[in-house]
């Protein structure tokens, strides 16, 4: 052990005495630390980690493959290490040392770093920094180990050098620390999985975007810790003392032995893309902590306040400040986004979507792929300024990975909520829809779309099964139909155990209604919101009082109602609307407009002026009311059509401020995430739309998208269908 010691310690006087040493481990990383941060606006958040984790990577790159691989072959080139052959030492504490003088010399330029950083740029610091200086340990020994590797099998400083840089550059370049991997082509991205650094710049940033620990870097600790291990083993087995002992070429392959345990981890990385999926969702972090001030803009704040002339400053994904003078840029550390003659409102939401189907046809049969085009619709939501969705009757299981994938960051989309199978009777209104499949099928659409209970007690189960399975509501249809197409209604003892049951499991209750008996008998029976309400009749007002008294939500959905005229009409200027052009693949649109062209029975529709005067009879009621658009009927697109139903209620005569607090507050306490999101108010997701013009004076100016932001990332609206 002594001899250890003792070489480690003079080898560290060696090192200190450098100035080549000390100006490679503190002069430049320092220099390249504030001259990034200085040119990327470090001070604005969100690059700042992008940065320090370059530099990191940078300093271990140097440090393993120059510091210790070329050091080794100067010290044999310059006969050092053949002094050292006739002392009482072997190869290992050597190495050894080399190992541990490279950590120490490091470690401290790490702390500096991270120091100036939270003083002079506001970054916190790191809450696991343990776990950051232990990466960076275990990823410094492992790239020293590599370098002294090279150093063992090469012949000259010449070959290092050669070797070094067929190493050194792409690691750099592609790993993700000087540029986002998200940003390269998909085949450079797989390429880059299997080198070593691409696992250490996740590492880092996970920990300091996302507070990781060591336990979700396991796989790439555990090769950098084989990789350490297998070379130091085969640097002893390979340590030349003398330049004039010469390797084989076929030597120089041991470099690629000791990469082994990175091409293994590359090929399942290129197979599974866990990596590729977390480097994403890293991305799109920093994006939104990014600072951005929106300056001169009318702020509608969605709990009826208005500011005709405010600024409002997202930071870290949330609503930091608002201001109701815009102060001046210098004033404060953010990108300034420019807002004057528009509108910044909360993002809008819808409360009932069918994602699994579009809003029309497609081209042909084989085009109809719901498992690729659910994720299409959420991000269309998003394009169309709506932040937040929930879907009503699709199958749970459909919906479960785009949801996952929104939600982490990976994939851009609105962020989505499910109801569990939807209630309804043995050939109930929602059964006919399954008689057009064939009967080896059906049986198995409708276990996976339907609830059908007999008992009180298994509606009860039912129920539970949905909270079990963590979706977010439930779903009842009371809908009985009309003549020419009536159904059979569900018990109203059933509805009432599902009502009991879902208020125990602090689940809502959706209960679509076709008239007002049905709208009575919902309210009475425990309902959360009402939906489509009634087209056929009035709806008493003693009922619109007992729904104000109770805080049961009203949600009209006159979209569908004026789908299903444009339907039977055979028209279809709803297709021709600015937004759907933008955001419905062409193919779907020409398919619809050829149907609808083609002959066809008129369909059986409700009155739109019925609905409409139910509408502003519950506002006048004091209901709450609340906005869906039943996008994906016929004609109903994803993301525009809840724009639709906003211009709709307006026509009705609701006002526009309580029209635009139905879309964003009032949606959002429905959705349960009230406390977070759907009002522009300090603390609060900064989710955010921006358009031109007021739509406290014309509605319509919703659809005249100038900016969407999401959890305080700006989004690149013309990227959304990118990867279709």
């Amino acid at each position: 052990m002594r001899t250890y010691t003792a070489y480690i310690r003079t080898t560290m006087k060696l090192v200190m005495r450098d100035r080549v040493v000390l100006f490679f481990n503190y002069f430049l990383p320092l220099a390249f630390f504030i001259v990034f941060a200085q040119s990327l606006g470090a001070a604005k958040g969100g690059a700042l980690s992008q940065i320090i984790t370059l530099v990191f990577i940078f300093g271990v790159l140097g440090s393993g493959f120059f510091g210790a691989g070329m050091r080794a072959v100067q010290e044999r080139e310059l006969n050092i290490l053949r002094r050292f052959k006739v002392a009482p030492i072997t190869p290992l504490p050597i190495l050894v040392a080399s190992l541990v003088t490279g950590l120490l010399s490091y470690l401290p330029s790490v702390f500096i770093i991270l120091a100036i950083a939270s003083v002079f740029y506001g970054m916190p610091w790191p809450e696991h920094w343990i776990a950051l200086v232990a990466l960076l340990c275990l990823g410094l020994a492992a790239f020293r180990s590599i370098g002294l590797i090279i150093g063992a099998v090469v012949n000259s400083m010449q070959e290092s050098q050669i070797i070094i840089q067929i190493l050194y550059l792409p690691m750099l370049f592609l790993s993700g620390a000087t540029f986002p991997i998200n940003v390269m082509p998909a085949w450079l991205q797989v390429v880059a999985q299997f080198l070593p650094a691409s696992y250490l710049y996740t590492g880092l940033q996970g920990i300091l975007v996302q507070n990781d620990t060591l336990m979700q870097n396991l796989a790439a600790i555990a090769a950098m810790t084989v990789t350490m291990v297998v070379s130091t083993f085969l640097g002893v087995k390979l340590f030349r003392w003398e330049k004039d002992e010469k390797m084989p070429g076929s030597a120089k392959l041991w470099v690629v032995a000791v990469l082994l345990p990175f091409l293994l981890l590359g090929g399942y990385q290129a197979y599974s893309r866990e990596n590729l999926g977390k480097a994403k969702i890293l991305y799109r972090e920093m994006r939104r902590n990014r600072a951005l001030l929106i300056r001169g803009a009318r702020v509608i704040t969605g709990d009826g306040k208005d500011i005709p002339n405010g600024a409002v400053l997202l930071k870290n994904g949330k609503i930091d400040r608002i201001f109701e003078t815009p102060p001046a840029e210098k004033d404060v550390k953010a990108d300034v986004v420019e807002a004057a003659g528009k509108t910044l409102l909360p993002g809008l939401m819808d409360a009932h979507v069918h994602l699994m189907l579009q809003g029309g046809v497609p081209p042909s049969y084989k085009d109809f792929k719901p498992d690729e085009s659910v994720e299409r619709e959420l991000a269309a939501y998003l394009y169309s300024g709506v932040i937040a969705v929930k879907s009503a009757g699709d199958p749970p299981p459909l919906l479960e990975r785009p949801k996952t994938l929104a939600a982490k960051g990976e994939k851009l989309g609105a962020e989505l909520f499910i109801t569990g199978k939807t209630f309804t009777a043995a050939g109930g209104f929602g059964t006919e829809y399954l008689k057009g499949i064939p009967e080896g099928s059906r049986a198995m659409a409708e276990q996976q779309t339907l609830n059908l209970p007999k008992t009180p007690e298994e509606a009860r189960r039912q129920v539970v099964q949905i909270k079990q399975a963590g979706l977010e509501g439930v779903k009842i249809l009371l809908e009985t139909g009309q003549s020419g197409a009536l159904f059979n209604r569900l018990d109203l003892n059933l509805v009432k155990a599902i009502c009991d049951q879902a208020r125990e499991d602090h689940l809502p209750v959706a209960i679509r209604t076709g008239d007002a008996r049905d709208v009575a008998d919902a309210v009475a029976a425990g309902a959360t919101v009402i939906e489509h309400g009634s087209a056929r009749d009035a709806i008493p007002d003693e009922v619109f009082a007992a729904m104000a008294k109770q805080g049961v939500a009203y949600d009209p959905m006159l979209s569908g109602i004026e789908a299903a005229l444009e339907f039977g009409e055979g028209r279809f200027t709803l297709l021709d609307r600015t937004l759907v052009q933008q955001v419905a693949p062409e193919g779907l649109i020409k398919a619809t407009k050829a149907l609808l062209r083609s002959p066809k029975p008129s369909p059986v529709t409700p009155g739109m002026d019925i609905a409409a005067g139910n509408l502003r009879r519950a506002w006048k009621a004091g209901v709450t009311l609340v906005t869906g658009s039943d996008a994906g009927n016929f004609l109903l697109i994803h993301g525009p059509a809840i724009h639709r139903e906003l211009q709709l209620w307006v026509k009705a005569g609701i006002p526009p401020a309580t029209t635009l607090q139905a879309a964003t507050a009032n949606t959002a306490r429905l959705f349960g995430i009230g406390e977070r999101t759907g009002r522009i108010r300090p603390g609060f997701d900064a989710s955010l739309l921006l358009v031109d013009g007021n739509p406290l004076e014309d509605i319509n100016a919703t659809e005249r998208i100038s900016a969407v932001f999401f959890k305080g990332e700006r989004v690149d609206r013309a990227a959304l269908f990118d990867n279709e």
